[in-house]
């Protein structure tokens, strides 16, 4: 109930008679000010007349007056600055710490709107708001997508930069650690990402001309080295003593956990032993990964640079010790779509920030208009729901609403729950 009254004052969507104090004052709202989504006030910079004298300050809103006293706004100081308490019910009356007593509204939700959000928030079909998405404006729904494509660059961008320290601020090794997170495809991304912060990438430099030194750092450090079993062959027994040389000589970190990698339910070609022979055949091939990506133009480019082999005893392994028809096995056009989606776009957008360089975001936006969009459970949902994608950017934009609001059931910061609570149907 606290949401939708933060959501009516917010959108001014007030009945249609005089608002007014509890104690009779006429209040005017000049602006509902903007809304906090952390601690203290709901509501900053608002600007309202109350009995005829124009305040500006902040506005808190609750269920009932008495919630004030519930969550201790009288010992904060930072209600203090509140001008206004905006509740559904007023039960009591409210003081600030110096003992001031706020002006209160009782507001209610224009009826019918409190039926309808109940309904989207008890929905089981997807997407809750159905009913509306073939009636919405084009415009409205393509000024909404292209805000979520923002959002989850900026997400992505913030996921990247929070890398920076760990990797002591090296960009290219924030990139490759960016870029295994991806390799792990959904399935085993947080095992690449914690695989990629035990690798040490100035050791590797000085072999990276040497791609079974390589691959020992890289399955090594995976911890698929260290219990081999009677059955291991000549090729993983040499991987494990070369590792454990250079482990010594380099003192490198504890390897991940090899209970961390995830096989079952994964095709053969993206078992992260695949996935890892592939890494250290780019990281061993492209010395100036980075650098290359950001001088591509055109996304075949991207897909040739990332469209990485293998050694040649994984054209006959997808696992050690465990020999099966020859077969390359390199990064396919449609995997190196989802790496240039998901690492390659989200990265120039994240360094174009950190650089203040506004054509490399820019370079991301088209890039993501320019790719196939990603076809999945989230995207074919919304395509049977109306909303097709054309482009991988749509996509994003999908898959950030489904994931940021859909299922947190944020109908309440959506455009289209907006359109749905606004009583539209078709």
């Amino acid at each position: 109930m606290e949401r939708l009254l933060q959501y009516t004052w917010k959108y001014k969507i007030f009945p249609l008679r005089r608002l007014a104090t509890t104690d009779g004052q006429a209040v005017e709202v000049v602006d509902p000010g903007e809304l906090n989504r952390d601690a203290g006030p709901d509501f900053f910079n608002a600007k309202v007349k109350i009995g005829g004298t124009m305040w500006a300050g902040q506005v808190e809103i609750h269920e009932r007056s008495s919630d004030w006293y519930r969550h201790g706004h009288q010992g904060d100081r930072a209600y203090d600055s509140v001008v206004l308490h905006v509740v559904g019910r007023a039960d009591c009356e409210v003081r600030t710490t110096d003992g001031r007593v706020l002006p209160q509204l009782e507001l209610q939700c224009p009826e019918g709107m409190a039926e309808r959000y109940d309904e989207l928030r008890r929905a089981e079909l997807h997407p809750p708001c159905y009913d509306v998405l073939e009636i919405l404006p084009r415009f409205v729904l393509h000024s909404w997508l292209s805000a979520l494509q923002v959002e989850r660059c900026e997400r992505k961008a913030a996921e990247i930069t929070a890398r920076l320290p760990h990797f002591d601020s090296r960009w290219d090794d924030v990139f490759f650690a960016s870029l295994s997170r991806n390799f792990g495809f959904g399935l085993n991304g947080d095992a690449f990402e914690a695989w990629a912060r035990r690798v040490p990438f100035r050791a590797v430099d000085k072999h990276r001309d040497n791609l079974f030194q390589v691959e020992a750092i890289f399955f090594g450090q995976a911890g698929l080295l260290t219990d081999l079993g009677d059955e291991a062959d000549e090729y993983s027994r040499s991987l494990q003593a070369e590792h454990r040389y250079l482990s010594l000589k380099f003192t490198m970190p504890e390897p991940l956990q090899a209970e961390r990698w995830r096989f079952a339910r994964t095709r053969p070609d993206n078992f992260p032993s695949i996935r890892l022979a592939q890494l250290a055949y780019l990281y061993h091939s492209q010395p100036s990964l980075l650098s290359l990506a950001t001088e591509a133009n055109e996304p075949d480019e991207l897909r040739r640079l990332l469209a990485a082999g293998t050694s040649d005893y994984w054209l006959t392994h997808y696992n050690f010790s465990h020999p099966s028809p020859r077969r390359p096995k390199r990064v396919g056009s449609r995997s190196a779509d989802l790496l240039i989606i998901n690492t390659v776009a989200p990265f120039f957008y994240a360094y174009g920030r950190y650089r203040a360089n506004d054509a490399l975001p820019e370079r991301a936006a088209r890039l993501l208009e320019s790719l196939r969009p990603e076809d999945n459970y989230i995207t074919r949902q919304w395509a049977s729901a109306g909303i097709a994608p054309t482009h991988a950017a749509d996509s994003q934009a999908l898959i950030q609403l489904r994931k940021e609001y859909c299922d947190r059931r944020y109908c309440l910061r959506c455009r289209i729950g907006y359109e749905f609570l606004r009583g539209k149907r078709r």
